[in-house]
């Protein structure tokens, strides 16, 4: 965190370990999840749309490497002399056999200009052989080896309501385990989940911050096409969070966050057609300038709050 920066910024925290710009590029490795495929459930996570937050590529028949290819040409007619970050996004990354883990991972080492990995999963699709296999990555790829665990809410009554298929105990073990073994963990929390009150998000980076994160991501609650939300939202009275309401409720929960915490998002941003509510999601950049203003108004530091 710089002395001008009220929270510590992604871009500062790659602009610091790269002396450069860094930008992820998402690669869809064709990983399943085992809260659809019946293992766990069928129906998914509440708020999870049917593509699991990915781009499609793997079932467009575009291999890694293609999809590397094609984003690199992309991203250099905006940005020069970019690091790459690997970012494997779609569904639970390492719900897979082991050897095919090992592949994949082993052909995006190989990557050119790769310089880190950010892999997206549920605790309940790691153990120590998977976590492993990731930390071997850094002897290839450098120390920017970013585990995004899930984790949404600490309450496990509501992990119950959302379906998400684990408790916070499962996610705990899961974070001490990868940060044990060198792997840099950010954790994904969500805002206005049903049932949930401002009350409860606070509980949740709480009790989150107070384990070994590197990293947080912040969600405000999204009802998406072929989500579960859908039918709460039409049918059930669900209401999701106004833009003052959830950007209040940020503004209490950063200075909570210790600040060796990167911070790698402050709002959901819905893929193009997929936001049926609420509206104002939709408009990322006025979202990002109503947060920014609201943090300076309200002179927000994050973890000025930090009591832990």
């Amino acid at each position: 965190m710089t002395t001008e920066e009220r929270y510590t910024k992604l871009s500062t925290h790659f602009r610091n370990a790269f002396g450069r710009r860094a930008q992820k590029i998402p690669l869809d490795v064709g990983a399943g999840c085992p809260n659809r495929d019946g293992a766990i459930s069928r129906h998914g996570c509440i708020f999870c749309n049917v593509q699991g937050s990915g781009t499609g590529s793997w079932v467009r028949g575009m291999g890694i490497e293609r999809q590397w290819a094609e984003w690199k040409v992309r991203l250099a007619t905006r940005y020069k002399n970019a690091t790459y970050i690997a970012y494997l996004q779609s569904f639970s990354n390492t719900y897979m056999a082991l050897p095919d883990l090992r592949r994949i991972l082993d052909t995006i080492c190989a990557l050119p200009d790769i310089g880190g990995l950010a892999v997206g999963t549920r605790p309940d699709c790691l153990d120590d052989m998977r976590i492993q296999a990731l930390a071997d990555c850094r002897s290839r790829v450098g120390d920017e080896i970013w585990l995004d665990l899930g984790l949404q809410s600490a309450n496990d009554a509501t992990l119950a309501r959302i379906n998400r298929g684990h408790d916070f105990a499962t996610w705990v073990w899961a974070c001490r385990l990868a940060a044990e073994a060198g792997l840099k963990v950010c954790v994904h929390v969500v805002a206005g989940l049903p049932g949930e009150d401002a009350a409860d998000f606070l509980h949740t980076i709480r009790a989150a911050c107070a384990q070994p994160v590197a990293g947080i991501k912040f969600h405000n609650l999204l009802v998406v096409r072929g989500s579960g939300m859908v039918p709460l939202w039409r049918r059930s009275g669900y209401s999701p969070l106004t833009r003052d309401a959830y950007i209040d409720m940020l503004c209490r929960a950063l200075p909570l966050v210790p600040k060796h915490v990167v911070v790698h998002r402050l709002h959901a941003d819905p893929a193009p057609g997929e936001l049926l509510a609420p509206a104002w999601a939709g408009d990322r950049n006025a979202v990002r300038n109503a947060i920014e203003a609201a943090l300076k108004e309200r002179d927000v530091r994050q973890g000025s709050n930090v009591n832990f």
